[in-house]
């Protein structure tokens, strides 16, 4: 085992190792699907898709038309797929028109022509579609109250997906009868490609009555008239054994698994030992920040679980339960309740990062904290636990100039998190 003299530099490694475990030009080559006796259609949504779709048109060895849906500022140049940049968290009206665009797509095709679907993290806020008794605005008020919520995504996606046009597998419906391949980059604990970006392509288990004991459960307060649609039997979503997905096919291409063993033997090359405690994390930032400080506090003092030195790697979704008006996100809020539980036991430092680059709406992907970190707050004269309960972990680490700017990867395999205990 080795001294690390820049753990920061060290956990970036890790970081980057995760990435590229998921780079799109490396998992699509093993998933390519057979060329059709038809056309070829792309279409997509998520942060990486644009990255997703031009890697797409490098390997695929016939013609191809198609859009794809991603965020403002992180599309790239396709030659042949148009890549549609829209508004995340919260959608806008250019989501409104991916979507459209993405439907009259897939809208006339024949059993002999084949549909790729791009899927990956943030496409349920690039893809609004709501029913005709609805509008744009309902949507976002659906995703607002959501966002702030503190629910898991399996509830966020269940109530997503019962007022739209386009997810719970409704965009899929829509290209019957072709054929529909969709590959998949999962950002979601447990690897189900359903919930990813809401499932645009994938149909689900989750029912209409689930969504409204979402609504109930997590006291949404969303319009009257999306609670009067969810009430409707209309707003119910094709079941998975519905014909008209008989003949699909779906791929789960990059996990956060993957890339955390990436990660973990980036770090075992460098002459450290990694754990991996779970790539399905879920809860409250700030909650799984306390239990991650306390593993951290216990190889620091006891050399137990682990002995150290050793990388402590986790991935998943954390949520945050917004309180306060604070800029900030998961990442960040993890990282300063950790910060917290760590103060002043010497030793231990950490990366929690977005793998997509953006953590929250902000333009960082995480930020990296130490057991000095509260202390070089204090020096500040900022209130770390204050800024925690308002919310405003990014204030904390701009503060510092701990923020972690990578800028956009091109995938999204959810929330990295390292702790390098020395």
């Amino acid at each position: 085992m080795v001294a690390i003299a820049d753990p920061r530099q060290f956990l970036e490694s890790l970081f980057d190792s995760a990435v590229a475990a998921a780079d799109p030009m490396r998992v699509l080559t093993a998933n390519l699907p057979e060329r059709p006796k038809g056309r070829t259609v792309v279409i997509g949504a998520g942060k990486g898709a644009a990255q997703m779709a031009q890697a797409f048109e490098t390997l695929w060895p016939g013609p191809i038309s198609g859009a794809v849906a991603t965020r403002y500022g992180f599309g790239v140049p396709c030659r042949h797929i148009e890549v549609l940049e829209a508004s995340h968290p919260l959608p806008d009206g250019g989501g409104l028109r991916a979507s459209k665009r993405l439907l009259a797509e897939v809208s006339g095709l024949t059993p002999d022509d084949l549909v790729v679907a791009l899927i990956c993290g943030g496409g349920s806020a690039l893809l609004p579609a709501p029913p005709k008794r609805l509008s744009l605005e309902d949507e976002i008020a659906v995703n607002r109250a959501l966002l702030a919520s503190g629910a898991p995504i399996r509830a966020m996606n269940a109530v997503r997906k019962h007022v739209s046009t386009i997810k719970g597998g409704r965009l899929a419906a829509a290209a019957y009868p072709a054929r529909v391949v969709s590959l998949v980059v999962s950002d979601v604990p447990g690897d189900d490609p359903a919930l990813v970006a809401s499932g645009p392509t994938i149909a689900d288990e989750s029912t209409r009555a689930d969504a409204l004991r979402v609504v109930e459960r997590y006291r949404l307060a969303l319009p009257e008239s999306v609670l009067a649609w969810m009430a409707s039997e209309a707003a119910d979503a094709p079941r998975p054994d519905d014909p008209c997905f008989a003949r699909n096919e779906v791929r789960l291409i990059a996990s956060a698994g993957v890339s955390l063993e990436a990660a973990a033997a980036e770090a075992r090359a460098g002459g450290v030992e990694a754990i991996i405690l779970s790539d399905s994390i879920e809860g409250e930032a700030r909650d799984v920040g306390l239990v991650h400080a306390a593993i951290a506090r216990e190889v620091a003092n006891r050399s137990r679980p682990f002995n150290k030195p050793v990388v402590v790697l986790s991935g998943g979704e954390t949520t945050v339960t917004v309180n306060g008006a604070g800029r900030g996100g998961r990442n960040s809020e993890f990282l300063l309740s950790l910060a917290l539980g760590i103060d002043g036991v010497s030793g231990i430092s950490a990366l929690a990062a977005d793998t997509d680059g953006i953590d929250g709406s902000e333009d960082n992907a995480g930020a990296f904290a130490d057991d000095t970190t509260i202390a070089r707050l204090l020096g500040q004269r900022l209130d770390a636990a204050a800024l925690l309960q308002r919310n405003d972990s990014w204030a904390a680490f701009d503060a510092l100039g701990d923020i972690f700017k990578p800028g956009p990867t091109g995938t999204n395999v959810n929330d990295f998190r390292a702790m390098l205990i020395q």
